[in-house]
């Protein structure tokens, strides 16, 4: 090859680095090959940057040189911003700022409401705790939401597709807390109201407001009841449901009491109301061999000890139906609830969502807890029992939905100086059915997308050792192809040069 061939080909190299490097800064692309598609943007995403009206501005405040794991958090947030850009038109607009590189940014960082996090971090050998900023400001116009920590392990697009969609959304749809029969109020589910109040205006409604303004509604929740619903109250909901009306039902049929260790049926006439629907809840409880644990105070010479106790009647539920409620979650916490089915006729569509394991069991009512009772096989035999499904069904004004949920405390936290925190797929699964009843279910699948365990840990160390060298060899085996090929094209020429007749 000639020098000037040689040189030419270096140049033609360096053009194409150059023009893919301005056609990235203008079009952003990536290729996502994980499972799930951990790394590309939903359509509910996409949707709500083209309808952006207005500049967005996102001011992320992270610390330099953060530890690998933690500045991997920072790269994805960046490569997400650039994306955002692209697909927005140029109307998400960001910086990053470090707010450890001098006072004043960092002042700057705390009163926008960022909130820096002491981290472990290995200096000469020695470990030394580092003031860590990982946090970002969105502003639209005068408005501004704040995410104060961007958690490694929670779903950075919802986060931040939520805070934009919060700050550019102008009508938000109504969904109405029933209030009247005992329910908890919409202020005891705080983990639930700080993720529905974002994409929609939340109420307190009764049964006794007129037909036409229920219907206001975009879904009903009927939450935890503890009062008998009257005629005139189910005939308001039956006229709802008539109307296309979406209305979510979290229902403590059984009560179980482990003061009294005592366990009964709960009647309050919903339960008639739904079976007439041909959605039947048995009077019995569900018993899991996959299960929560409960304290048991002991006394021994050393005082009082409280030992933790495998408890059935407590179910871990991790058999799902492939549903937009249930997407990405991992497992619920369901204390006493009933096994319930669908017996209706075929002109409504019913569907499970959640589902005890093949080792359950049902007690019926009334039963007496024995906490201390050493469960066997023996009492797991009547196979999955279904604690959660939807009801959809046609009628002219459109399709009414109900979904039903056989505890009602799942979601729950209560009131006082230290409500009780629910389990985080608890609050999602009850905010994810909301979400596809309202038919806003744009931003489900984004609200449990998080990248916990992928295929690659299971994979045989040969398996991961090939994917390394391939990794690290593909890119110089393309070059050198790309190098072989334009050798073999200029030694063409030269050979058609050296023939006699040639004429260029």
């Amino acid at each position: 090859m000639k020098k000037s061939s040689y040189y030419s080909t270096i140049l033609l190299l360096l053009a194409i680095f150059i023009v893919v490097a301005a056609i990235s800064e203008r079009y952003f692309f990536r290729a996502d090959l994980t499972e799930g598609g951990q790394y590309s943007l939903s359509k509910a995403t996409k949707n709500i940057l083209k309808n952006l009206d207005q500049p967005v501005t996102v001011s992320a405040y992270f610390t330099k040189d953060l530890a690998p794991d933690l500045a991997k958090v920072k790269r994805n947030f960046q490569d997400m911003l650039m994306e955002y850009s692209s697909l927005s038109g140029g109307k998400v607009v960001y910086k990053f700022e470090n707010p450890n590189e001098n006072e004043e940014t960092e002042n700057e960082a705390l009163s926008a409401g960022i909130r820096p996090v002491l981290f472990n971090a290995r200096e000469k050998d020695e470990i030394t705790q580092q003031k860590v900023f990982m946090g970002a400001v969105i502003r639209l116009g005068n408005e501004k939401e704040v995410l104060p920590f961007i958690d490694p392990n929670s779903s950075i697009e919802y986060s931040l597709s939520t805070s934009i969609k919060k700050l550019s959304v102008t009508d938000k749809p109504k969904i109405g807390f029933v209030q009247g029969q005992g329910e908890p109020s919409k202020n005891e589910y705080q983990q639930v109201m700080s993720e529905l109040e974002v994409l929609y205006n939340v109420e307190d409604v009764y049964l006794t407001d007129t037909m036409d303004y229920i219907r206001n509604y975009q879904a009903l929740v009927i939450a935890a009841p503890k009062d008998t619903f009257n005629v005139p109250q189910l005939q308001i909901l039956d006229h709802y449901l008539g109307k296309g009306g979406r209305l979510f039902i979290a229902l403590n049929h059984v009560q179980g009491d482990l003061q009294t260790l005592r366990g009964s049926v709960q009647k309050n006439g919903l339960s008639d109301w739904l079976a007439a629907k041909g959605l039947q809840i048995d009077d019995s409880f569900v018993t899991d061999a996959n299960c929560g644990t409960v304290g048991v105070s002991q006394r021994t010479n050393f005082g009082t000890m409280t030992s933790q106790v495998k408890f059935p009647f407590i179910p871990i539920i991790t058999q799902f139906e492939d549903h937009a409620a249930t997407k990405g979650l991992e497992q619920l916490v369901m204390a006493f609830c009933s096994p319930m089915n669908y017996v209706g006729d075929t002109t409504a569509i019913f569907t499970p969502l959640a589902m005890t394991s093949e080792n359950s069991g049902v007690q019926n009512t009334p039963v007496m807890f024995d906490i201390n009772k050493k469960w066997t096989q023996s009492d797991f035999t009547a196979g999955s029992q279904v604690v959660a499904g939807v009801l959809e069904g046609a009628n002219n004004n459109g399709l009414s939905k109900i979904a039903l949920v056989t505890n009602g405390d799942f979601a729950y936290n209560g009131t006082g100086q230290r409500p009780r925190m629910q389990q985080e797929d608890n609050i999602s699964f009850m905010v994810n059915i909301i979400d596809w009843l309202s038919d806003d279910t744009g931003l489900i699948e984004l609200r449990t997308k998080t990248i916990t365990s992928r295929p690659i840990d299971v994979m045989t160390d040969g398996t991961k050792l090939i994917l390394k060298w391939l990794n690290f060899l593909l890119p110089l085996i393309l070059v050198i192809i790309y190098g072989l090929i334009r050798m073999q094209i200029n030694r063409n020429k030269r050979i058609k040069r050296m023939q006699e007749g040639y004429v260029k």
